[in-house]
């Protein structure tokens, strides 16, 4: 009976040995967090990839850190690729072009962050010359991803704390400019233009085909264009 038992008993003590021994299947491995984005100097490059050509723009984080790194959160995590330009504002006073690009993200609302603190001309230093960003807002504090593109100097939206107008008080928020690509900024401005769309003073105003932004990407500060032609500095 003994001898049975221990005969038995070898069968269990080999499938123990080689449970013991067999190799643990390995688990899947969490994907890795990508890198964080490299800090904001004082300026930062960013190209933007339209269906019509590059445009470069700089934004002066010095001046107006809110509204920059506002900016470069839809720029580095990829909000901005899809965006579209919208409207082409055509002043009827002065010459050719006498007005402004906007676009955005006005056809993406998932795509929206918070709004921004306002960053008045008066407190930044900056001026709404040829060339410069601005971001678009109803209310000052209302901004959030669009912004617009002055294809002429419109100093009216500079902040003027002399005026009897509290919005004209606090102006908009000018950030950046554009350092090449003006010829495509003018193109995009030069598309057609639905009669209809638009409400109140945007009637008239809105690009039909609308033009898109197919990428934002930053500019290695190595490889960041000195300037070119159809360039506007301020």
């Amino acid at each position: 009976m003994k001898r049975r038992f221990v005969l038995s008993a070898l069968p269990a003590a080999l499938i123990a040995l080689t449970g013991a021994t067999a190799p643990k299947k390995k688990g899947k491995t969490a994907p890795k967090a990508p890198p964080p984005p490299p800090p904001l100097g004082d300026t930062v490059q960013v190209e933007l990839v339209t269906e019509m050509g590059s445009i470069v723009v700089e934004l002066n984080h010095k001046a107006a850190p809110i509204t920059v790194k506002n900016f470069m959160r839809y720029v580095d995590s990829g909000r901005y690729d899809g965006m579209v330009f919208y409207r082409a504002m055509h002043l009827p006073w002065g010459t050719e072009p006498n007005g402004l690009l906007q676009g955005g993200l006005n056809d993406f609302p998932l795509k929206l962050l918070p709004p921004i603190p306002h960053e008045p001309t008066s407190v930044t230093g900056l001026s709404h010359k040829a060339g410069t960003l601005s971001m678009a807002r109803n209310a000052p504090g209302t901004a959030r991803a669009d912004f617009s593109i002055l294809l002429s100097d419109l100093t009216s939206y500079d902040a003027d704390p002399k005026s009897q107008n509290p919005d004209a008080q606090l102006g908009y928020a000018a950030f950046g400019h554009v350092v090449s690509g003006m010829d495509v900024v003018r193109k995009i401005y030069d598309s057609p233009r639905s009669p209809t769309k638009g409400e109140g003073v945007m009637k008239g105003q809105m690009l039909e085909p609308k033009v898109k932004v197919l990428k934002a990407r930053r500019v290695p500060p190595q490889s960041s264009p000195a300037g070119g032609g159809g360039s506007a500095k301020r």
